[in-house]
């Protein structure tokens, strides 16, 4: 018999932490984070990280696991996921994986496998070239489907995209076996109060010290193409700081690409029939669809 999981998932700015930590707190719940930059030491503010207030006394697992100046692939956080879940079955808990990066999470629950293709340097340097426009362009044309869910200013994931369409064809869409038995619940919004909240959060981290924690990264010695590749928040409050926006500048920017990045995230998860959607504010629902879901 499989064992049960619990996914908390939906685009950014719908609240899923705090969803995480209530069903956790009712039901011996432990959370895994399933966010490709939460992972990185000392990106706080950008990412939207959960601090030990918010995290309720809850255990959370696969934050803080490297330096950024690191790369963290999929199939570390595979493998960091998979030894996460052991004590948390053998204690009787409850895992609930809760974040926004689709990849991370298909293939956990579905056991994807990543695909072995090693790094082709001469490939590489010839790519580095092209701006993350054209790079966007040319996978477009080699594999539309995967153009559709990629970050299409992250020139680290175009470029290696492009280095597996040209060694397979197109990036490989694995048959789906579950390895659990997941109950997926997804939390979204109307289109108006998602980019309301975004906007909100935005300005938020901003009064906070988002631009001080960028310029404290770079100190410490995270060059500029490093931020760029960490995408979002860190990508356009770097270009300010080398003077490259202006602040207002950067605010529109980088509104627009969270938005854009919303819908990016929303067009993977539609693909998943079994997800159950909720606002984030059925709470009474939530924790009702948990309850039989346990119970069975």
């Amino acid at each position: 018999m499989k064992q049960k999981l619990i996914v908390i998932l939906g685009p950014t700015a719908t609240g899923k932490s705090d969803c995480a930590v209530t069903i956790a707190k009712k039901y011996n719940g432990e959370i895994v984070s399933a966010d490709s930059r939460q992972v990185y030491t000392g990106l706080n503010l950008g990412t939207g990280k959960v601090t030990k207030k918010e995290m309720g006394g809850i255990p959370h697992h696969l934050l803080n696991v490297l330096s950024p100046k690191h790369q963290y692939t999929v199939a570390d956080f595979v493998r960091d996921t998979h030894n996460a879940f052991v004590p948390i079955y053998r204690y009787k808990r409850i895992p609930i994986l809760v974040g926004g990066t689709g990849q991370y999470i298909d293939t956990v629950v579905y056991g994807l496998q990543v695909p072995e293709v090693p790094p082709n340097k001469k490939l590489r340097t010839r790519l580095e070239k092209f701006s993350t426009e054209k790079l966007f362009s040319i996978l477009e044309k080699k594999d539309s489907a995967r153009a559709k869910t990629i970050d299409t200013h992250n020139k680290r994931r175009l470029i290696r995209a492009l280095e597996i369409v040209d060694a397979l064809g197109k990036v490989p869409r694995t048959k789906k076996k579950n390895l659990y038995s997941p109950l997926f619940i997804g939390l979204n919004l109307p289109k108006e109060k998602l980019q309301d909240n975004i906007h909100k959060r935005l300005i938020k981290r901003l009064r906070l010290g988002l631009i001080a924690e960028v310029q404290n990264l770079h100190k410490q010695g995270l060059s500029w193409k490093r931020m760029e590749e960490l995408g979002l928040e860190y990508r356009y409050v770097s270009r300010y700081l080398q003077k490259k926006l202006t602040k207002q500048e950067m605010l529109v920017q980088l509104e627009h690409a969270i938005i854009q990045y919303a819908k990016r995230q929303i067009t993977w998860f539609k693909r998943n029939e079994d997800i159950m959607w909720f606002k984030p504010t059925d709470t009474k629902k939530i924790l009702k669809t948990v309850e039989h879901f346990l119970a069975s």
